[in-house]
């Protein structure tokens, strides 16, 4: 019997482990607290949790990260020296790293052994939480840099609802999944704004656009953000209600400020850091992201939507109206 192991008491964390154990797969989640992992193991599901990161991971094939992107190194790092050559190694996380804009498998290679790195893969696709806790449907993509390890990753997390598919373009799916958080926090301003559906295809193909262009100029294949890890993320992102990035931007346009937005919210909106991360990329590797920076303007220097609007329209009648002919 496969046995999986699970850090990270989040939404995204006790989703999988409800999908994992009910394909049969011995599941233990590691919570932070012996309050939090008895109230885990009081609940309706299949899988248990404990609060002892040996024990969660001890004799575990796979053992997947599900925490916010910010607090990935820090997780990794207690649980490093219970890895061993055996087991499939595996982010879930959809962020990048402050400071350095390191993507979530980097940060993993970092703070393991050296020898462990090519055991590394990484989970990202439409994949809302809540929506895969209650049994529906969903597909999703498992790369690493060698496919087999891939391949055996989709096999364990393949179920008869979660359909895994496996690719060895790590570099795009991870930028796919973090990337789309950024757009989704301004279609959520754009239906914020009442601003119609119309308007939101625009600005989402345009945005999307440029963080295309940011993950080719990162190493990621094109075609990888056409794909599930993706258009397909970014459509349910930015469309969804569930989406706590959508959420952000919708409530930012309803004149509610980003602290108090955040501070509502029990869970992290994974944008809100990425904007940041890849501004200071950008920065360093002496590139525009003009759509990127408005987001992060509103977000954090007082920027109001409706500059913002008047930014983003002399944008497409100017420097984006040839650009893009080819892109639409």
């Amino acid at each position: 019997m496969p046995k999986a192991a699970i850090v990270g008491n989040t939404t995204w964390g006790n989703a999988l482990g409800g999908l994992l154990s009910d394909k049969g797969i011995t599941v233990k989640l590691w919570a932070r607290s012996e309050a939090e992992a008895e109230g885990l193991n009081k609940g309706n599901h299949k899988y248990s949790s404990t609060s002892c990161i040996g024990e969660a991971i001890d004799g575990a094939d796979l053992v997947i990260w599900a925490v916010p992107s910010q607090k990935m190194r820090e997780n990794v790092a207690q649980s490093k020296d219970c890895l061993s050559s055996s087991m499939l190694l595996m982010s879930a996380a959809k962020g990048l790293e402050l400071g350095g804009g390191k993507r979530m498998s980097q940060v993993i290679t970092e703070e393991i052994a050296p020898g462990l790195g090519q055991q590394v893969c990484v989970l990202s696709g439409p994949n809302l939480a809540k929506e895969i806790g209650l049994g529906l449907p969903a597909a999703s993509v498992v790369a690493s840099r060698d496919i087999a390890i891939a391949e055996r990753a989709r096999e364990l997390m393949s179920a008869p609802k979660f359909l895994v598919f496996a690719t060895d373009d790590v570099i795009g799916v991870e930028l796919g999944g973090a990337l789309k958080n950024i757009i989704a926090l301004g279609a959520g301003m754009v239906d914020g704004l009442g601003l119609g559906d119309n308007a939101k295809a625009a600005f989402t193909t345009f945005g999307w656009a440029e963080v295309t262009s940011l993950g080719i100029t990162l190493g990621a294949r094109a075609n990888t953000f056409y794909g599930l890890a993706g258009l397909g993320d970014l459509i349910a992102t930015c469309s969804s209600t569930l989406s706590r990035n959508h959420y952000v931007g919708y409530e930012l346009a309803k004149g509610r400020s980003l602290d108090e937005i955040s501070a509502s919210m029990a869970q992290v909106a994974e944008g809100v850091t990425t904007v940041v991360a890849v501004c200071q990329l950008a920065g360093k590797l002496n590139l525009e992201l003009p759509i990127t920076s408005l987001i992060y303007r509103v977000l954090f220097d007082g920027l109001l939507l409706t500059e913002a609007r008047a930014h983003f329209r002399k944008l497409l009648e100017s420097r984006y109206r040839a650009s893009l002919n080819a892109f639409i």
